[in-house]
């Protein structure tokens, strides 16, 4: 018992410190991140790439909003129709007669072996016309007419990767805050850690590369028995701090269609968390680390306040609250998702929940589909 006391001390402080590490070494430079002055004022030509299976809702509604980009340089929007069973062949046809720029390819057949949509995507870069790629999926719009200008100004010499921000649409419900909330804190991660030159990941509703990049790597060969990963993996197997950038401006985001039900949210998430095993181990250690500090604050806390006095808790508390509170908070107006603030301790208990349940995803086997 006499060592129970020395126990909290030591468990709650190296909870404390890890958290506060994130915050101070990689959070900290997306809340104080500026547009860089060197970011790249020609426009280039760009290929944006979206691929598409029965989304015909999502074509109607998210499609024009790409094509009518303000764009002055060379660009086109290869659609991949991937066996699609509605009428997306029909609105894409109707599309094509006034955007002279959208090119579509129809995907009679299914890839073997090859599941998910890195097959229908490999086919979108292969056909691409320019050496610049824009990725986005069907169910996505651009937050302005300068998407494509603002992604493609962070390419510059030596730069083959730039991470963007892609959003879902703001509508009312406990779903749609939390859907909202778990984006910007993977983005915060992400983003964070291409800032301080570790960059680990990309979402495929706003990534840009190089094509020359992409026959590098082989396509996605070191994965494509995978469901997942045409985004996430693809980058984490490419990406170093010498040919990754970001670009944090709210006229480059998208913002997608979020989840109705929360079945379907869950489908989501343990379809993409399923991917993070095959991580470098290096990034899985470092994000298992920021993982076990969040389920692990709450419960040393409580330890701590049993064995030690509440005068040396509460103060570390207090200052472990600002920082996290301060950074949130900086880091939500640059993401566009300040309202989300002021729950943003009920964010932090939230977590605790969160990787708890989401934790099996990491060895469950994932859905073979994509859409």
């Amino acid at each position: 018992m006499l060592f129970l006391p020395w126990i909290a001390l030591g468990v709650f402080g190296v909870v404390l410190l890890v958290q506060l590490y994130f915050y101070l070494r990689y959070f900290r430079l997306l809340a104080f991140y500026k547009k860089s002055e060197d970011l790249n004022q020609r426009e280039h030509p760009v290929s944006v790439i979206i691929c598409a299976r029965d989304e015909a809702d999502q074509i109607e509604a998210n499609i024009p909003g790409i094509l009518a980009q303000t764009y002055k340089s060379t660009h086109e929007v290869v659609v991949v129709n991937d066996n699609s069973q509605d009428d997306t062949k029909y609105l894409l046809d109707g599309l094509y007669k006034g955007y002279k720029q959208l090119h579509i390819i129809e995907l009679k057949q299914e890839a073997v072996h090859i599941p998910g949509k890195k097959f229908p995507l490999s086919v979108g870069i292969k056909s691409a016309k320019h050496e610049l790629l824009l990725l986005t999926d069907a169910d996505c719009i651009p937050s302005s007419e300068h998407w494509i200008s603002k992604m493609q100004s962070g390419f510059s010499e030596g730069i083959d990767i730039v991470l963007g921000y892609g959003g879902y649409k703001k509508t009312k419900g406990l779903l749609n805050k939390i859907i909202r909330f778990d984006t910007f804190h993977t983005a915060l991660q992400y983003l964070s850690f291409a800032l301080g030159g570790r960059p680990y990941m990309g979402v495929g509703r706003n990534l840009a590369y190089k094509k020359q990049l992409f026959f590098q790597q082989k396509g996605f060969a070191a994965h494509h028995h995978l469901p997942g990963g045409d985004d996430d993996l693809f980058i984490n197997e490419c990406a170093n701090e010498r040919n990754t950038a970001v670009v944090v401006d709210k006229d480059a985001f998208t913002l997608s269609t979020p989840a109705k039900k929360w079945s379907e949210w869950i489908s989501q998430k343990e379809r993409h968390n399923a991917t993070g095993r095959y991580y470098k181990g290096s990034d899985r250690f470092t994000l298992a680390v920021y993982m076990m500090s969040h389920i692990l604050f709450y419960p040393a806390l409580v330890f701590a306040f049993m064995y030690l006095p509440w005068t040396w808790i509460l103060p570390a508390v207090s200052i472990k609250l600002l920082i996290q509170g301060f950074i949130f908070y900086r880091c939500m107006i640059k993401l566009n998702e300040k309202d989300l603030f002021p729950y943003f301790i009920l964010w932090d208990l939230w977590m605790i929940l969160y990787y708890t349940y989401f934790l099996s995803s990491v060895w469950k086997k994932p859905r073979a589909n994509w859409n």
